[in-house]
């Protein structure tokens, strides 16, 4: 990707970088192998996870950052920091019923990309426990793998395209289509249940379990049922992106390709600023940076499995989603905790609106390397 950059691009993205090393080095210094979510006046201050639940979904991006900045740099403490995050998460294979569809966010970032960089054999264990965790979920007769617990047996989301390529991987490692049976399953249920014909997205849709038959799609964190929630839509164009990399089935990148000219149409007209909703009213003007940092990620995949003459439309609209949010919402400050601020966390969460959220600087930070070559696959 470095080489298609221009000088400009190329200038701004190596600047960025040794901005990312000097602030995710002090940032490592005090956060350690404590687990970070959204800043307090500028600091981490609840880095505890027994005091916050250590189950929680956001919980492998802080160490999926240090295993990316390990990669990048072999700075030891990275790596030494991560490993500290792993070790924590192995209480909750005693806590079966605290575990869902977010095992993949959590080990990938974990002990998967522990084991791909260091081939520590306790991390694979872990990496393929929580595999067939995730595979366990599936719902044969409905053909997806259900969100969540409790008494949501037939729910379905666009964010579970992020978690199954822990099936992909366990399905390579151990030599066994089990996996990837049930993530292509999932994979195709999603695509014909969620992505809409425009290439918009619904966030949740709740199926019969007995026949996976649509009976609602309510409003999740967007604005309303039938809106388009952005960082739902990035989940779809990074993981239908990830699909076809790991299946090589076209009409995985083709779907990828759709949500993503849905995604810079939207974009384009308003300064490449990603709001938390393209479906909802005008006023409040919402932002979610995230979405912008994870659609980027999933535009430079495209960018990768697309040919030359297709490459630089993706290539070019994560740039400028990049830089636009650097422009207008990044802190380079060292001593300031988080990067990337106005994440949202739900259209109806007024508490969450406009703050840093740690896989905000997680989607930052990979997208930057991968275009200067440094990232590694990490899902």
């Amino acid at each position: 990707m470095n080489a298609m950059l221009t000088a400009e691009d190329r200038k701004w993205v190596e600047g960025t970088y040794e901005k990312l090393k000097t602030k995710l080095s002090a940032e490592c210094d005090r956060i350690g192998s404590g687990i970070p979510y959204i800043p307090e006046n500028g600091k981490y201050v609840d880095l505890d996870s027994s005091k916050r639940h250590l189950n929680w979904w956001t919980n492998g991006f802080w160490p999926g950052m240090l295993w990316q900045m390990y990669h990048a740099t072999k700075d030891e403490k990275y790596r030494k920091a991560a490993e500290g995050v792993e070790e924590k998460f192995d209480e909750l294979f005693s806590e079966y019923l605290s575990l869902h569809h977010d095992v993949g966010f959590m080990w990938l970032h974990t002990a998967v990309a522990d084991y791909r960089l260091t081939g520590n054999e306790r991390s694979r264990v872990r990496g393929l426990h929580a595999a067939s965790l995730l595979a366990g979920r599936y719902n044969p007769a409905g053909k997806f793998i259900r969100a969540w617990n409790m008494d949501r047996t037939g729910w379905i989301i666009v964010d579970c395209m992020m978690n199954i390529p822990l099936l992909y991987w366990a399905s390579d490692e151990l030599q066994d289509p089990r996996f990837r049976f049930v993530a292509e399953s999932h994979a195709d249920t999603c695509r014909r249940i969620t992505v809409r014909g425009d290439g918009s997205c619904n966030h949740i849709s709740i199926l019969n379990p007995e026949n996976g038959e649509c009976i609602d799609n309510p409003a999740g964190q967007g604005y309303a049922s039938g809106s388009s929630w952005s960082r739902g839509q990035s989940w779809a164009v990074y993981g239908f992106a990830l699909s076809y990399l790991h299946t090589g089935k076209e009409e995985y990148l083709e779907t990828a390709k759709a949500v993503a000219h849905y995604f810079i149409a939207n974009l384009s007209v308003n300064g490449w600023l990603p709001l938390c909703d393209f479906r909802s009213p005008a006023e409040p003007v919402l932002y979610d940076t995230t979405a912008g940092v994870c659609a980027a990620c999933g535009m430079l995949e495209i960018a990768k499995a697309v040919g030359e003459n297709e490459r630089p439309l993706y290539l070019n609209a994560a740039l400028n989603i990049l830089k636009a949010i650097d422009k207008a919402f990044c802190n380079w400050d060292p001593e300031v905790d988080s990067i990337v601020s106005h994440g949202t966390t739900a259209y109806h969460t007024p508490e969450g609106h406009h703050v840093p959220i740690i896989y905000g600087d997680y989607f930052f930070t990979e997208a930057i390397l991968r275009l200067l070559g440094k990232d590694f696959l990490i899902w």
